[in-house]
């Protein structure tokens, strides 16, 4: 027997049931289903994870950016030791293919975490999670890539301090290629201090770069390019880690909102029985 919705003076308790609880218990109030059908598109809105959204445009920028300034610094980089210390570097090859790697698996990563934000936001959530066994899944697969987000933070922290250390040696040699004794005296650049960065079959007259031609490509096709490159690709390391970081608030969110699931379902429930009661009491008297 279907009870009929006495007021207008309750139709905010009704909105919020018939937008959190659509199709649980209180399907079988008109009022509700009416509610939520001309209320579509504010039902759709709802539906929608800006959070994870944000979260994802922040890693997939970040990605993009490192991936391709990165790849584009082991570019020059293999050129420059090949041209001007004559020393060919196959892991520099291998990195390229690595860097594409870490793209793809970033990529699905973000996209099957919009997929579990949009599973656990909204009314999405009354309609996947309302039973026992769905909400325990729910919880594992949240609980899953939590731990998934932890290993791969430490990991890009890793190449976070990576890239710093990059950076910085590429600095340096950028103040050695601006120096006085190598624009205005034409001295030769000696990295005789540095050997310790080159492979160990290194020649050590190879790093005294005397030649003109040399010092160009040295300092102004790799050197000066490679800077920014790298200064670019530690942000988008920085842009990664905040995604990261975001990406776990937001599996931390939807963890709770599938356990808490029953409980406020619970809590609409004598809402809206005490609703009821009191327009009954209230007709009566």
């Amino acid at each position: 027997m279907e009870v009929p919705l006495q007021s207008s003076h309750y139709n905010p308790s009704r909105e919020t049931l018939g937008r959190y609880s659509e199709y649980s218990l209180h399907s079988n109030y008109k009022g509700t289903v009416d509610d939520a059908t001309s209320n579509k598109p504010v039902a759709c809105i709802t539906r929608i994870p800006y959070a994870t959204l944000v979260a994802a445009f922040l890693c997939i920028t970040g990605v993009g950016i490192f991936s391709g300034t990165v790849y584009r610094g082991a570019t020059f980089s293999a050129i420059m030791m090949d041209q001007v210390f004559h020393i060919y570097i196959g892991w520099l090859e291998t990195l390229k293919t690595v860097l594409v790697l870490i793209a793809a698996v970033m990529g699905a990563l973000t996209l099957t975490i919009i997929f579990v934000g949009f599973l656990a936001t909204g009314a999405t959530r009354q309609l996947i999670y309302n039973t026992w066994r769905n909400r325990v899944a729910g919880r594992i697969s949240c609980a899953i890539f939590m731990g998934i987000i932890y290993i791969i933070q430490f990991l890009w922290i890793f190449v976070f301090a990576a890239m710093i250390i990059l950076t910085f040696t590429i600095t340096i040699f950028w103040y050695v290629c601006t120096s006085s004794n190598v624009e205005n005296n034409h001295q030769c650049i000696d990295l005789t201090q540095f050997h310790f960065i080159f492979p160990q079959s290194t020649r050590i007259e190879y790093l005294k770069i005397c030649e003109s031609r040399d010092i160009k490509f040295f300092c102004r096709d790799f050197v000066e390019k490679s800077e920014y490159m790298f200064i670019m690709g530690t942000f988008g390391v920085v842009l990664i880690l905040i995604s990261l970081v975001h990406y776990l608030m937001c599996l931390s969110a939807n963890y709770t909102h599938i356990r808490d699931h029953n409980k406020f379902e619970e809590i609409l429930e004598l809402q809206l029985l005490q609703d009821n009661d009191f327009a009954t009491s209230k007709e009566r008297f």
